[in-house]
C-alpha cells in the first residue's frame, strides 16, 4: 500500500498527512477493497486545466481529474486535485477549506472504487457516500 500526496506549481502542503492515510485506507477496506498506489497531486488551476485539455479533451476548468488503475478489488490511481478550485468552491459551499478538500479527495477515491457521478442517481449516491465517509474523519 502507498498513498503519497505531491504538489505541482502551488504550494501547499497537507495536514494530517498520517491520518488522512489512514481515513483513505479505511474508506478502501469498508468497500471491499484493498489500497494499491494512490497519488494525489496538488496543483493550481492552469495545470489542471491543461491536463484536461491534453487526456480529456475538455476545455474547462475543474477540481478534480483522477486517472484510475485499479485492478481487481486493489484500488489505484493517480488523482490531481485544483487548490485554487477547492479554495473558492469551499467559500462558495460556505465550508472550511480542510472539509472541501478533503471531500474532494474522498470523491477521487469513490471514482477509483468505481462511483460514477454523471446521472443524478448516481450524483446523490456519491454526495451520500462522501458524506459517511467524512463523518469516519478523527481528525
Amino acid at each position: 500500500m502507498s498513498v503519497t500526496f505531491h504538489s505541482e506549481e502551488v504550494k501547499f502542503r497537507l495536514r494530517d498527512i498520517r491520518a488522512v492515510r489512514y481515513w483513505l485506507q479505511e474508506t478502501v477496506e469498508v468497500e471491499g477493497c484493498s489500497v494499491g498506489e494512490l497519488t494525489f497531486v496538488f496543483c493550481t488551476d492552469d495545470y489542471l486545466h491543461n491536463i484536461n485539455k491534453s487526456y480529456l479533451n475538455h476545455d474547462t476548468l475543474t477540481d478534480i481529474i483522477t486517472f484510475d488503475y485499479t485492478e481487481n478489488k486493489t484500488v489505484a490511481g493517480d488523482v490531481f486535485i485544483s487548490i485554487e478550485r477547492t479554495r473558492e468552491n469551499a467559500k462558495t459551499f460556505g465550508v472550511s477549506h480542510k472539509d472541501e478538500l478533503h471531500r474532494i479527495i474522498i470523491h477521487g477515491v469513490l471514482h477509483l472504487l468505481g462511483y460514477k457521478d454523471k446521472k443524478p442517481t448516481e450524483k446523490a449516491l456519491m454526495t451520500r457516500k462522501e458524506d459517511f465517509y467524512l463523518s469516519l474523519r478523527k481528525f
